[in-house]
């Protein structure tokens, strides 16, 4: 969001007064701004004692951390995916379909399984080794949290495991509404579930640890 260069400049001048940062948001809403423009403007100065407001750091678009993280989060899609289907595949081969022709299935499963060792022994080493360099890189220096790339990609990953998670749960309601809970289609549900649950539950917490 774009922050108010009156309202910006008004909390300037009262801070540098030395007026309570409170007291200052207080009077413009009173005065009709709208409160997500005052608390944006007013979060664009650190809070610290300093005899003039101190501008905290905004976010920054790197094209070479662009890279890096289009790096990281494709490689982290690639190897959740090949997870997936590699135990979709395990599974298909436990809890064999009665109604598909036995030999097919068989050969569908092997190349399967192939295809994801495949994508994982080269997609996982690269997502780990990058990720591991990025984590470093960040408790080094904080202010990359701030990268609009790592935040658009954070929040479009949630959005993805949000609506992926709201869809397997759709899917089991409507299941158990139908009497058609097997242990084949609970096992896979649980699998989508339990991939996404973590991939979500990570970047939601890392927001969380971000604000």
């Amino acid at each position: 969001m774009a922050v108010n260069r009156e309202i910006s400049g008004f909390l300037r001048e009262g801070l540098e007064l030395g007026l309570p940062r409170r007291q200052l948001e207080r009077v413009l809403l009173e005065a009709g701004w709208p409160r997500d423009q005052v608390q944006g403007a007013l979060a664009g100065f650190a809070d610290v004692e300093f005899p003039i407001p101190v501008p905290r750091p905004s976010p920054y678009l790197s094209a070479r951390e662009a890279f890096v993280y289009l790096i990281l989060f494709s490689t982290l899609y690639v190897s959740a995916f090949s997870l997936g289907s590699l135990l979709f595949a395990f599974i298909d081969r436990a809890f064999p379909d009665p109604s598909a022709d036995p030999a097919a299935a068989v050969e569908v499963t092997r190349e399967t399984i192939r295809w994801s060792i495949s994508f994982l022994v080269v997609t996982f080493p690269v997502f780990a080794f990058v990720f591991w360099n990025n984590d470093r890189a960040v408790r080094d220096d904080p202010g990359r949290r701030l990268s609009r790339v790592r935040q658009s990609l954070t929040y479009l990953t949630l959005l993805a495991g949000a609506a992926i998670l709201i869809g397997v749960l759709t899917t089991i309601v409507y299941n158990l509404l139908g009497g058609e809970l097997t242990a084949r289609f609970a096992l896979k549900v649980l699998t989508v579930g339990a991939i996404t649950g973590s991939v979500f539950g990570y970047f939601l917490r890392d927001v969380r640890r971000e604000d």
